[in-house]
């Protein structure tokens, strides 16, 4: 039986991103609440103020412990539960969704992107933390969902090829380091990756590596949208100064 296409039910409301899986789907993550490997019924993306620090005491001290807070969220925004949060300082309106699909198998991507906080991976790690909100940190997260059944060795391999696509791309767009200008970045020092698995076992892949079909839509999926994030957050960054970090 062909399976019918659709898209995964999401919304975006007072700054935050809410993914609804409408079942429960194995997820590994770096993410600051849910992170590790679990099962969860949602994933949130939630827009924090770019530099918090700057923030007075009272409001800054939410986001000092980011699960906690981003726990009290879901359960003010009626998410489903469990669910795995992150945070950005990137508008939600810079939000990126595409898609990817290979017969019955797809996949689809939820991403922003700032790159303020540019790192390559390896570089020593900087004296003083900068508070000025021009240096704001900056995050590129990417949330993967699928309708394919994955083996552990497979999400692992899903992490790997969407950040090594991440990386391409920085690397394809010169973006430079934040604390060295002459050198490429290869993320940011905040990015995050979710991969979203079905648990439903239709479409079981035991690989995911750059030389598999669901490896090279990842690939492609990754690069595309990562693109488009870097050139909505340069638009943004030129017209929204001087609140330009991201």
């Amino acid at each position: 039986m062909k399976e019918r296409k659709r898209r995964i039910d999401y919304r975006i409301r007072r700054g935050t991103l809410v993914i609804d899986l409408k079942s429960m789907h194995r997820i590994i993550s770096s993410a600051p609440r849910g992170g590790g490997i679990l099962r969860a019924r949602s994933i949130l993306n939630h827009q924090v103020p770019a530099n918090p620090s700057m923030l007075k005491r009272h409001v800054a001290r939410r986001w000092g412990d980011p699960a906690r807070y981003l726990g009290r969220l879901a359960v003010q925004m009626k998410a489903a539960m469990p669910t795995v949060g992150l945070m950005t300082a990137v508008p939600m309106k810079q939000l990126v969704v595409d898609r990817e699909q290979s017969g019955p198998v797809w996949i689809e991507c939820f991403c922003t992107v700032g790159v303020t906080n540019a790192v390559r991976a390896g570089e020593p790690l900087p004296i003083t933390r900068r508070t000025d909100a021009r240096h704001a940190p900056g995050t590129i997260n990417i949330i993967l969902v699928t309708n394919a059944t994955l083996t552990m060795t497979a999400m692992v391999g899903a992490v790997q090829v969407a950040t090594e696509s991440k990386t391409g791309t920085l690397i394809t767009n010169k973006v430079p380091c934040s604390s060295r200008k002459s050198s490429l970045a290869t993320g940011t020092g905040t990015d995050a990756v979710v991969i979203a698995s079905s648990l439903e076992g239709i479409h079981r892949v035991p690989y995911s590596g750059t030389h598999t079909e669901i490896g090279a839509m990842i690939g492609r999926l990754v690069t595309r949208c990562v693109q488009a994030g870097l050139t909505r957050s340069t638009r943004w960054c030129q017209t929204d100064r001087p609140h330009a970090s991201a």
